[in-house]
């Protein structure tokens, strides 16, 4: 029998109950929230310090230009072009005959102006053999498989390399942006083996994110990662410090100790709500630099990040150093992504088409195994696969 969904009924009820009780509550907290980021008494410099100097287990952003400053969005150049990647995978399935697994790599390139011109390509890419581990140098035995998380972040690298090699298309003086879905921050390395970063960051991510910057030579060019409906709540995380009695916190000591708990007036508040009502629509907040431990190994790609506030929602943009501290590129950054997602109805152009071109369905990944197992078949290879999944494909009853 399927999921009975008369049984979760009750239990949806109750929860949708748990949540309308909270409102008043959270919007007390957001109501603080804004009450201390715009508040005219905060020495940003000591609170800068008193950030540096704390030790806590949340996420805190460090300050750039401010806590409520907004900018309103640059005119529009006449003569523009963005471009994105985004990508879908096949993992490995140890159920299946053959161990390997595909990334597809969707590309989207789009030209305004007097000339305006799309182009699309999709890339589809098939590992096997040694492409499946990471191996450390000089050592064996210590081989990291690449599946599961390790592949959606290997995919991340990939959508990067390919951006990378459509930039270097974009003709002298022109101006581009490229954008990536997502986070420019590969989160996830942070649980694999130092030889795992080293492989996938600092010889790949790392190294397209310079081939990109290097291009500014000779022309303007921008790279983001754009984020719709952000979790983040780095930027509230600061006004927790501000408020916080302790002139420098160590969470680990401090919070379970104090009785009084000031910081609990933001409790439950995201970046994205208080930047919805601190900023105009089209406009984007101050810079912050992200505080996450894996950006030690960014060097010159350290990780900053700006909320925009469209119609509908607050997106978090996150641009490398770079892009932060050229005003020319800040604003292309700013400009264009507002422009694609004016016309994109809210998201931008250029990652909904990347998307479309990367996309693999449910009916391609069956009909992919269909095709290795036909393949080693003809080659008169042995085929296997477990009871489990020959299991699932039976119907019983």
């Amino acid at each position: 029998m399927a999921l009975d969904l008369t049984k979760v009924a009750s239990q949806v009820g109750g929860m949708i109950a748990s949540l309308k009780a909270g409102v008043d509550e959270r919007q007390r907290h957001l109501k603080s929230a804004l009450e201390i980021a715009g508040s005219e008494a905060i020495d940003l410099d000591k609170l800068k310090q008193k950030i540096t100097l704390s030790k806590t287990t949340w996420l805190v952003a460090e300050l750039v230009d401010g806590l409520a400053l907004h900018y309103a969005a640059p005119p529009l150049s006449s003569e523009f072009t963005v471009m994105a990647t985004d990508g879908s995978h096949i993992d490995v399935d140890r159920h299946r005959s053959l161990r390997c697994f595909l990334i597809n790599i969707g590309t989207t390139v789009l030209r305004y102006g007097a000339h305006p011109e799309a182009l699309l390509d999709s890339s589809p890419h098939l590992y096997a053999d040694e492409e499946l581990v990471i191996v450390p140098p000089g050592v064996k035995g210590r081989e990291q498989p690449i599946e599961g998380t390790l592949l959606g972040i290997k995919r991340a690298v990939e959508e990067c390399r390919q951006l990378a090699g459509w930039a270097t298309e974009m003709p002298e003086g022109s101006k581009s942006l490229a954008l990536l879905d997502g986070s420019l921050i590969l989160w996830g390395l942070e649980a694999y083996p130092d030889f795992v970063a080293e492989a996938l960051l600092d010889n790949g991510f790392l190294k397209y994110l310079d081939e990109m910057r290097r291009l500014n030579k000779e022309r303007r060019f921008a790279l983001a990662g754009y984020i719709s409906l952000p979790r983040s709540t780095d930027v509230v995380n600061v006004l927790r410090v501000a408020i916080c009695p302790h002139k420098a916190i160590d969470s680990d000591r401090d919070c379970l100790e104090c009785r009084k708990r000031e910081c609990d007036a933001v409790s439950g508040v995201r970046d994205r709500e208080l930047f919805n009502s601190l900023l105009g629509e089209g406009e984007r907040s101050a810079l912050f630099i992200s505080p996450s431990r894996v950006l030690k190994r960014y060097g010159k790609h350290q990780i900053y990040l700006f909320y925009i506030k469209l119609d509908d929602e607050v997106v978090r943009v996150e641009i490398p150093q770079w892009v932060a501290v050229d005003d020319d590129l800040l604003n292309l950054t700013h400009s264009l992504i507002l422009d694609q997602c004016r016309r994109g109805d809210g998201y931008p152009v250029v990652l909904s088409e990347a998307h479309e071109q990367a996309v693999v369905t449910g009916a391609d990944r069956e009909y992919f195994w269909q095709l290795v197992e036909a393949s080693l078949v003809d080659e008169r290879l042995p085929t296997f696969t477990s009871a489990k999944s020959f299991s699932k494909r039976t119907r019983w009853v």
